[in-house]
C-alpha cells in the first residue's frame, strides 16, 4: 500500500488513537489501531491514547476500563502524553483547555449564543436524506446575551479549505457550506466532538490524524478551527476504508458478532482477532494470525 510522500510529516511525528468509551471495541476499531500503530511504527511516529469522553451522557467508566484492557490484550502500547506523563488522557479532564480556547475565540468576536434546536434547524434548512444538516445562521446576528442558554457557536467564514489526504489525495471543502457555523457547546453544556478534537489535536501536537473515511467530511472544519485557534501548520490527515457489514452499513459498538470482548469470550486469540481485522480490511491477502508488532509490516511503502 502506497501513500503520498510529499505530505508525510518529518520524523519523529505524533498521531493518536482516540476511542470513545460509549461501548466495547469492535473489529473496526482494531483496523484503525492497525493503521495507527502500524504507520507510526513503520514511518517514525508515536501514538498517544486519548479517551474521547466529551459525551458525558453516553460515556461509561466500565467501557473505558474494558477498552483499555482490550488494547493491552491486543498488544497496542501508547506513548506517554508529553504534558501529563500518563499513558492516556481523557477529554473530561481537559475542561480548562476548552474554556480557554473558546474564550480566545470569543474575545475576537467569533463566538455567539444559540438557542436553535435540531428540529428548528431542520425546518429552516431542509436537507435530503443522508445529507449533513447545515446550520443556517439563525442566531448569528441576534445579539443574544449569555443568559439565553449554554449553546455556543463559532463563526466559520465562507472559505475553501484545501488539504492533501495521504491516501485519497487532494481535497477541497467549504465548511460554511457543509455545516454552517460550528457548535462548540451543546444544550447539555457538553463540548462537541468537532470543537474538542480540534483543540486536542492542536494542544497535543498531533502531526498526523489517522482515522476512517466516515470522518473525511469534517476535516476541513477542524483545520479551519485550528487555524483560528492559532495553529500555524495544519495537521496532516489519512483516512482509511471502513469495515462494512454485508448489508452495507458500517460496524457499530452494538455489533456483538464483531466485538473484541465477544470474540475473546468465544476463544479467539489476540493474534486471530488482529489477523481477522487485517483480512477484512484488505491489509493481508489470506487469513493468518498477527501480533501487534507485525502491524508495521502491513505498510511497506509510503510512495
Amino acid at each position: 500500500m502506497r501513500f503520498a510522500s510529499d505530505r508525510w510529516p518529518a520524523a519523529p511525528w505524533r498521531t493518536r488513537f482516540a476511542p470513545a468509551p460509549t461501548g466495547h471495541l469492535h473489529l473496526g476499531h482494531v483496523v484503525n489501531a492497525l493503521y495507527v500503530w502500524g504507520l507510526a511504527s513503520a514511518f517514525g511516529g508515536e501514538v498517544l491514547l486519548r479517551i474521547e469522553d466529551h459525551d458525558r451522557s453516553r460515556s461509561r467508566a466500565e467501557f473505558e476500563r474494558r477498552l483499555l484492557e482490550d488494547l493491552e490484550w491486543l498488544g497496542f502500547a501508547p506513548a506517554a502524553d508529553p504534558a501529563s506523563g500518563r499513558l492516556y488522557v481523557r477529554q473530561s479532564e481537559r475542561e480548562e483547555l476548552y474554556r480557554a480556547a473558546l474564550a480566545r475565540l470569543a474575545a475576537a468576536g467569533e463566538v455567539y449564543p444559540c438557542v436553535c434546536t435540531r428540529r428548528r434547524i431542520a425546518a429552516a434548512a431542509p436537507v435530503a436524506a443522508g445529507e449533513e444538516p447545515r446550520y443556517p445562521g439563525t442566531c448569528r446576528e441576534r445579539r443574544l446575551g449569555p443568559e439565553t442558554g449554554p449553546m455556543r457557536r463559532v463563526r466559520l467564514p465562507r472559505e475553501e479549505v484545501t488539504f492533501e489526504d495521504l491516501r485519497l489525495g487532494a481535497q477541497r471543502q467549504v465548511p460554511a457550506d457543509q455545516c454552517g457555523d460550528l457548535l462548540a457547546v451543546d444544550r447539555d453544556r457538553q463540548w462537541t466532538y468537532q470543537f474538542a478534537v480540534a483543540v486536542d489535536d492542536f494542544e497535543q501536537g498531533i502531526d498526523l490524524v489517522i482515522r476512517g473515511e466516515d470522518l473525511l467530511a469534517s476535516t476541513g472544519r477542524q483545520i479551519q478551527l485550528a487555524r483560528r485557534l492559532g495553529r500555524a501548520e495544519a495537521a496532516r490527515f489519512l483516512h482509511h476504508p471502513l469495515l462494512m457489514r454485508p448489508d452495507g452499513t458500517k460496524l457499530s459498538k452494538s455489533n456483538r458478532d464483531t466485538g473484541v470482548r465477544e470474540l475473546r469470550a468465544a476463544g479467539w486469540s489476540a493474534g486471530r482477532v488482529l489477523g481477522e481485522a487485517a483480512l477484512r480490511a484488505g491489509l493481508v491477502a489470506s487469513a493468518r494470525t498477527l501480533a501487534a508488532a507485525d502491524a508495521a509490516g502491513l505498510f511497506p511503502d509510503r510512495g
